[in-house]
């Protein structure tokens, strides 16, 4: 058996997911190992996403862990046997490893959503919002650098799920770049809130007592509810949080920033208005 050197985030959920099983089960690893005829080792090395299984494997494990969740399993099975070599592949080694899972992620999801209250959201920027927004990073990236985040993100910016963007107005008025750059970003906005897929709102400065727009968010759907995935950016990094716990808290924060957030026809218009004034 091969050890992985670096698993994605796909593998690492699947992992993930079966070692839950196994817990909720009230096994473990030895017990495990027991019923499948393998070591231990090679358990441990499944729930550390170091090691691949099969989808007889995935089946016998649900089965022996009490799993009756048919929709489930076979979402874990697709994730096992996935044998996907995306576009993001070719930035490995290049790209920090959280900028590849990310697009994993998008690449599988059946939506998107996402809170923004800094800057507009990566899908969504144009180039040269993307390259003032990159800019800002310490240490600086070099120009190597910047042109492959910059090329990773237009690959990304190729989706063609349901998204939705709360933004609040203070990510709208920030001057990551420069005055044209704004503007041509307001414009793009404009643009793609048109297209079927994309729904743009605006969480206003003058909406009183909001304070739940208070940190950036992405939310990733999963084939199910239950494999769906919060990605928060981190200092040094992103963090990816999948517990069922976490995920009830966030699903309901997007409802409460949704609904205080103005609709897609007013968010249009207060946008036209922030363009003007530029």
């Amino acid at each position: 058996m091969v050890k992985r050197r670096e698993p994605t985030a796909r593998q690492a959920r699947l992992a993930t997911e079966l070692r839950r099983l196994r817990e909720a089960a009230g096994l473990n690893s030895r017990q495990a190992a027991a019923l499948l005829g393998v070591a231990p080792a090679q358990i441990t090395h499944i729930e550390s996403a170091l090691a691949g299984v099969s989808e007889q494997r995935v089946r016998r494990l649900a089965s022996h862990y009490a799993c009756v969740d048919e929709e489930f399993i076979d979402a874990l099975v697709a994730m096992a046997t996935d044998r996907t070599q995306g576009w993001w592949e070719e930035y490995r080694g290049f790209l920090p490893t959280s900028f590849l899972d990310l697009s994993e992620l998008e690449h599988h999801a059946r939506f998107l959503r996402h809170v923004a209250i800094l800057y507009v959201p990566g899908l969504l920027q144009t180039e040269d919002y993307s390259r003032a927004v990159f800019s800002s990073r310490l240490p600086e990236l070099t120009d190597e650098e910047m042109e492959l985040r910059i090329h990773h993100r237009k690959g990304r910016q190729q989706f063609s799920i349901p998204y939705e963007a709360v933004i609040h107005e203070a990510a709208l008025r920030i001057r990551v770049g420069d005055r044209a750059t704004s503007r041509a970003q307001l414009a793009r906005l404009l643009e793609l809130s048109e297209a079927d897929h994309i729904t743009v709102r605006v969480v206003p400065f003058d909406l009183d007592g909001f304070a739940r727009a208070s940190s950036t968010m992405t939310y990733v759907g999963g084939p199910l509810p239950r494999l769906d995935t919060v990605i928060r950016d981190a200092l040094h990094g992103s963090a990816f949080i999948d517990s069922e716990a976490q995920l009830n808290t966030y699903r309901t924060s997007f409802r409460k920033v949704e609904a205080a957030s103005l609709d897609p026809g007013r968010s249009r218009d207060l946008i036209h208005s922030l363009a003007r004034e530029l």
